[in-house]
Parts: C-alpha cells; structure tokens; sequence
C-alpha cells in the first residue's frame, strides 16, 4: 500500500505531541523532586535572542494543525497565546491531539499536487504543493521547536533521553 499524506502527518504529528507531553509531565516531576516551581520552565530559553520554551510548545502545537488544516484545506482552530504554565502548556497540546483527531484522513490524501500557500514572515508568502510542503516546511518545523522545546528541558537538569522523545510514555516501558 502506497503512502498517503495523512500516514505521513497524522500520526506523526500526535506520537510526538504524545512524547512531548511526557517530557513536560517528566519536567514537572522533576521540578517537585528539586523542590522549585516547574513553571520556571516556561521562560527559559538557550540565547537571548530565542522564543521561551512556551514558545516552543505553541509553535509546534500550531505546526502540526495548521498543517493538518491546509492539508486538508480547512480552517484550523485558533488557539489564544497566553499559556503561562506548564499545565497550561500540557493543555495546548490536548486540544492540539483533539483537533487532530477530528480531522478525517481522507479530507487530506490526494492533495499532493494541490497549491498551498502560507505565511513565512511579515507580509510573505511562500507556495508548495502538498507533498512538497508537508515534507520539506511542515514537518521539518514541527519537529525543529519539539527538539528545540526538548533540549531546553535537558539543559534545565530534566532527566530526559533520546527514549523520551522518541517513545515517550512508553520509553519506561
């Protein structure tokens, strides 16, 4: 059976939001075992010049709907950007799983060849079809703030490993 689009992303996209919640429920445990408030995790970054970690967890949770919704030529649930703890956090990436489920596969295989076009900064647009897009925009962006969100963690005294985000819940297992 050939690859489809929506085998392409869906369940990429909700394995590794999976993942990345287990990496934040990881961080909040770790936080109580040090005895400190885990929504300083929230604010922390690598660089001064780079988005904090919430920022991290909205754009990958964005990433991945609105992937899914111009995939799938549909209008992606707007999210309000003021999570301001690692609950809330946690929170965005549920309702992030919950669209994702609800958007059918088929609404979103055959749009290989159809033209997408989107945002890439203030008042620029790029265009790709399908394939193209999900394959080198999407998918590459999602995965640079779920690594960059991880990483941010690692630095921060989380015990996570490679098993963490690439198996989550289950890397315990």
């Amino acid at each position: 059976m050939p690859i489809t689009l929506s085998s392409a992303c869906l369940p990429i996209f909700r394995t590794t939001l999976t993942n990345l919640d287990h990496c934040l429920a990881k961080a909040q445990s770790n936080a109580a075992a040090r005895k400190f408030d885990p929504n300083v995790f929230v604010g922390v970054r690598l660089a001064p010049d780079m988005l904090p970690f919430a920022s991290q967890i909205r754009i990958a949770c964005d990433a991945a709907k609105l992937a899914v919704a111009r995939l799938s030529g549909t209008e992606a649930p707007k999210f309000e950007d003021n999570e301001a703890t690692m609950d809330d956090l946690r929170a965005r990436i549920a309702k992030t799983q919950a669209y994702l489920a609800s958007v059918p596969a088929d609404s979103i295989d055959g749009r290989e060849e159809v033209e997408i076009t989107f945002p890439v900064g203030r008042d620029k647009t790029r265009t790709m079809t399908g394939e193209a897009y999900l394959k080198h925009w999407a998918l590459p962006n999602f995965f640079f703030h779920v690594t960059t969100a991880y990483a941010l963690l690692r630095h921060n005294g989380v015990d996570l490993g490679k098993a963490d985000y690439l198996a989550g819940p289950q890397a315990s297992a």
